[in-house]
């Protein structure tokens, strides 16, 4: 990818928004001097480490920690026979949500039933990780094994449809228009199923909790995406007010979804702290990882099209059956956006769950959209394939220009613009002429629509903003930076609205003690926190400009405030620029340290506009393969994205973004898989050496294209956001270029060298 060079020095004042300036942290993240949740040490710092289930179901007989409690270094044994019991159970609820968001509703150590593999039976103290994880292994469990079953082969028979998913957000089943009378009117069909492997995040730094208490209140340090779920939830489960807990999650090492909701480790090593007296570090093992927070549920898609000979759409179905737990009716929302793509008036999606031996599922990057787009997006090759049309220009013809579900318009789109610049950038004329061949390998080229949907805040969104009299600028937002770029963005926005030059402003979050945003999933933490930022440094703009058209000493004295404006660092008359003042001289003045102000965005501030539009974030992607034609080895050659994010607030950080959920989906597409074994209920490949990611050299040529829409719905400064729209498209177009080169439709991911022979 070509990415254009930041800045050799801060951008002119006000002038910082959209530039690709380099990360704020990245300092101090490249010379290792940055402190993540597991580098935290309180004094007195104690080790826990969990014992998980070997069986998949069943119940403990009996457990023997005579063992463990002897060995050298240990603190304390906790199991279901001493850890003290939680207050209550909060609901299972997306921490879009802004309240408690447990990642299931079953919270272990409280009884001896086992629900999956991996299960925490027995947590460790000790007074280092090493020996409390030696006496995990000296502690006996005799179970009372029951069969299991966890993998869809063995449950589809109990299949259910759920009246509600996703915390119960979403209906079970959405329909519109007459399904059975548009398929009847169809003169081409298309009705093909898609197979998913369960997948699991691998962030680098895996869940870390480091927690203790003082006069009854309890701190924490936790890798999360959302420091105040944690919080909230914590609050349910231990019976606390909010006022007592405070949690830190400043940088965390990834997350992909796994670190989105709370899971149980947390709130374990806050009642081992309670009872051990001393602080508590829990760190998740990364075979744990496995079976601690959640993964992509293993799936099957079934899609049918019905269409004219002109390839316009007149039925879309479109069914999901995944896996859920046995305490939770959760799948991944795959058919959402899916459902919005294409103008297409008979539509009916559904979806199915069967209850297996496995935590609930979870979110993982792009969550839906990645496997509910690689069903419809290989669909629409195929429709284009049986109607005799370019599939670019099949997807031309079904074009939306209104929300097929709502009805609404856009509140930006700019999809055909990504159509035109993607097709442009990876040559698809060349897709008119047949399939090339070089020597062993067949050339292929493919394409997709890649869409995310945009959710509106249901709860307020706050920040605060202060200037300094040394003309400074500090915002504060409690959203963690976990590599998001989120530290550099939210200082342009706060510089862009201050009219300050952004090396004098300074963003810091990642603490339930500064103003609450909702956690930063599903591509909202630049759009939710970043118009909570926009909201307090224009109040506090305001605020000013009002102090010193009030003050006789002021240039400004006496004018009126919509007369003022910002140039230079300065407020100075419109008309006159030449007439005005800083900051720091009209706060030295009034001997005054600095002035702040809190700003928040929330669903009032949508009423007006959110309401009456349709929001979807759109793109257009690319792919060029090589298949080798005896072998069936398919290398990616490029790959193409062109997106409309709306307001971009750091180029650089964007494109960076785009480009990693652009190679997260060549490794769905390529090689990601959790391998479950059916027999034992357990999961195969639970380590990095044995669980496939892409690496530098499978890595290609990427093109990552900006396509910049005006929008004035979503939020103040009209942004969409970038984070999972990258994945969305990728894999549907790198089968359907798969096939392109071989004339093989595969549909199921991974697709593998098998496939293909």
């Amino acid at each position: 990818m070509t990415a254009t060079a930041p800045p050799a020095q801060s951008p002119p004042a006000g002038e910082a928004l959209g530039r690709p300036l380099r990360r704020a942290d990245g300092r101090e993240k490249t010379t290792g001097t940055a402190r993540y949740s597991g580098d935290h040490a309180p004094a007195g710092l104690t080790h826990a480490a969990l014992l998980g289930a070997h069986i998949a179901a069943g119940r403990i007989r009996a457990l023997d920690t005579t063992g463990a409690l002897a060995a050298e270094g240990v603190r304390a044994v906790f199991t279901h026979e001493n850890l003290p019991r939680i207050a209550a159970q909060p609901p299972l609820l997306p921490s879009l949500a802004g309240g408690p968001a447990p990642g299931q509703t079953f919270f272990p150590l409280q009884d001896p039933e086992i629900h999956y593999a991996g299960q925490p039976v027995a947590m460790v103290v000790a007074d280092t990780w090493e020996r409390a994880l030696h006496a995990t292994r000296l502690i006996r469990v005799d179970y009372e094994e029951a069969p299991s079953a966890t993998v869809l082969d063995q449950i589809r028979h109990t299949a259910f449809e759920p009246e509600k998913i996703f915390g119960g957000l979403l209906p079970g089943r959405a329909t519109r228009g007459d399904l059975a009378a548009g398929l009847e009117r169809a003169e081409v069909t298309v009705d093909l199923t898609f197979t998913y492997a369960a997948n699991h995040q691998n962030p680098l730094e895996t869940c870390t909790t480091t927690a203790s208490w003082e006069g009854g209140r309890l701190f924490l340090y936790d890798s999360a995406q959302g420091p105040a779920a944690t919080q909230h939830t914590l609050a349910v489960l231990l019976g606390l007010p909010h006022a007592d807990i405070r949690v830190d999650s400043h940088l965390v090492g990834g997350s992909f979804g796994c670190k989105a909701m709370t899971w149980a480790h947390p709130a374990l090593a806050a009642l081992a702290a309670r009872e051990t007296g001393s602080p508590v570090r829990l760190a998740l093992t990364r075979e744990q990882m496995f079976t601690s927070c959640g993964h992509r549920e293993e799936q099957e898609q079934r899609v049918t099209l019905g269409a004219l000979r002109d390839g316009r759409l007149v039925a879309l179905r479109h069914h999901k059956l995944s896996p859920t737990s046995h305490f939770d009716d959760w799948a991944e929302p795959s058919l959402e956006a899916a459902s919005q793509l294409y103008a297409c008036e008979n539509y009916e999606g559904r979806y199915l769950l069967a209850r297996a031996h496995t935590m609930t599922p979870t979110f993982m990057r792009c969550p839906g959209e990645a496997t509910g787009l690689f069903a419809l997006e290989s669909a629409m090759d195929e429709l284009a394939q049986r109607t005799g049309l370019d599939p670019l220009e099949l997807r031309r013809r079904n074009h939306a220009e209104r929300d097929p579900v709502t009805g609404k318009p856009w509140s930006s789109k700019g999809l055909q613009e990504c159509y035109a610049r993607g097709a442009a950038l990876i040559g698809w004329e060349r897709r008119a002429a047949p399939p090339a061949r070089e020597g062993d390998w067949l050339i292929g080229l493919g394409m997709a629509t890649a869409a995310y949907p945009i959710v509106p805040p249901v709860n307020p969104q706050r920040a605060k903003a202060r200037v300094f009299a040394d003309g400074s600028a500090l915002v504060q937002a409690g959203v963690a930076e976990f590599g998001t770029g989120a530290t550099t963005a939210m200082a342009q926005v706060a510089a862009d609205a201050l009219g300050l030059p952004v090396d004098a402003c300074r963003f810091e979050g990642g603490s339930t003690d500064l103003p609450n945003v909702s956690a930063a999933v599903g591509s909202m933490g630049a759009s939710y926190t970043g118009a909570a930022v926009h909201a307090a440094a224009t109040a506090l703009r305001a605020q000013l400009i009002a102090q010193a058209i009030a003050d006789p000493e002021s240039p400004l004295h006496g004018a009126r405030a919509a007369d003022v404006t910002l140039a230079g660092g300065r407020m100075v008359l419109r008309d006159r620029p030449e007439t005005g003042e800083s900051y720091a001289q009209l706060l030295r003045r009034h001997m005054q340290p600095d002035a702040e102000a809190t700003g928040s965005w929330g669903p009032a501030d949508l009423t007006a506009s959110g309401s009456s539009h349709a929001m979807l974030t759109f793109g257009a992607q690319f792919a060029e393969v090589a298949v080798d034609a005896d072998l069936g080895v398919i290398r990616v050659r490029r790959l193409v994205g062109a997106f409309a994010p709306g307001r971009v607030l750091n180029a650089r950080m964007a494109a960076n973004q785009l480009m990693g959920g652009m190679l997260w989906g060549l490794g769905q597409a390529l090689l990601e898989r959790t391998f479950m074994d059916p027999a034992l209920g357990r999961w195969n490949n639970t380590s990095l050496g044995d669980y496939l990611v892409p690496v530098n050299a499978d890595v290609p040529e990427v093109t990552v294209e900006l396509v910049e829409v005006h929008d004035e719905a979503v939020n103040p400064l009209g942004v969409k956001g970038v984070g999972e729209i990258g994945q969305a498209g990728t894999a549907a177009a790198l089968a359907n270029a798969v096939h392109h080169a071989t004339g093989r439709r595969l549909t199921r991911l991974p697709m593998s060298l098998e496939d293909l022979l």
